[in-house]
């Protein structure tokens, strides 16, 4: 009987321990818009298959948005708690619209301004007066306007910006109906297939760092400001995911490529990855403690008020919380 009880004391507390981690409680859902695209969704797409969130009590719903700005319009109306994006960070949360609490990568060299042969077009400078297609107030829109301020071109007068979403505009462009665009990558490797003559006048690259754009999350003003446990527990699940892509980037990638992006050839995420700059949790650590993603934020945001998609600059300390993530990472 004794041994009995044991075994039974024994079981029970196993099932108590079960029960306990977090993998056995219910989970706590999040909302999740995400542009897809490598540079946006390729840490989170890990850490969703690989079980990252799901450790931190997590389940993640994925909800797809083609841009940024409409991404952030269902933020702003709570449609979603938490949102993954490009430049647009820059945006809306300088209007108060969502909190910035951690950061994905540089996009390095993810955007690109091309043009069609018969243009004749070898620089920059060929585009004034013409119809370049983008998709405003996007990170391709944000290259667009410091490529062409660089050249002594007004984005905003002396061009002719066509807006669609981006798969439109490089088929506009495909089709001869437009006869330049800015877009980002993978795009760039169907530009290459299809109209084989096309001329890249400039990519992100030529004016790193000082018009670095970066991407990464935002929260809700309402989700921040009542969840910040919910932000840590993401943010541990993303290091993970985050080194484990930075340290071994040829196997993730295929991973995420089978998970992700199995409709899409292998090489379009290889190019998509030579277009970013992902660090590791620990080198991210500095670049938020110097003041560096503040700086670049701020630039970015600068681009925005110079376009006209915002008011005045405000500093980024007002939208971005660094402390969420140095919490968790810092040693």
């Amino acid at each position: 009987m004794k041994k009995h009880a044991r075994i039974m004391s024994i079981v029970i507390i196993a099932l108590i321990g079960l029960w306990l981690s977090p993998s056995a409680q219910a989970l706590e859902k999040i909302k999740v818009g995400y542009l897809h695209t490598l540079a946006v969704d390729g840490q989170f797409w890990i850490g969703v298959h690989k079980g990252y969130f799901k450790e931190q009590g997590l389940e993640m719903e994925p909800i797809q948005f083609t841009s940024g700005i409409p991404l952030m319009q269902a933020l702003s109306g709570g449609s979603v708690d938490v949102a993954i994006m490009g430049a647009v960070i820059s945006n809306f949360p300088s209007r108060g619209v969502g909190k910035v609490f951690l950061i994905n990568n540089i996009e390095y060299d993810t955007a690109m301004l091309f043009a069609r042969p018969e243009t004749g077009a070898k620089t920059i400078q060929d585009v004034k007066g013409q119809k370049i297609a983008t998709v405003k107030g996007t990170t391709a829109h944000v290259f667009l306007h410091t490529a062409l301020k660089a050249n002594g071109i007004d984005s905003t007068k002396d061009v002719v910006i066509v807006s669609m979403d981006m798969a439109g505009a490089v088929s506009a462009f495909i089709s001869g109906a437009v006869p330049f665009v800015c877009t980002w990558a993978p795009f760039n490797v169907q530009i290459r297939e299809k109209v084989p003559g096309a001329v890249m006048l400039s990519s992100a690259k030529d004016y790193y760092p000082q018009a670095a754009i970066i991407g990464g999350w935002v929260a809700t003003n309402k989700f921040y400001a009542e969840h910040k446990d919910v932000l840590k527990k993401i943010i541990k699940a993303w290091v993970v995911a985050n080194d484990e892509l930075v340290n071994h980037p040829e196997p993730s990638l295929k991973f995420i490529h089978e998970k992700a992006y199995n409709n899409i050839p292998f090489s379009d995420i290889k190019a998509s990855w030579d277009a970013e700059k992902c660090e590791t949790s620990q080198a991210w650590v500095k670049l938020y403690e110097d003041g560096t993603v503040a700086r670049w934020l701020g630039q970015v945001e600068n681009v925005f008020v110079e376009i006209g998609s915002i008011g005045n600059w405000v500093d980024p300390k007002e939208f971005f919380d660094p402390n969420l993530y140095l919490d968790v990472v810092k040693k």
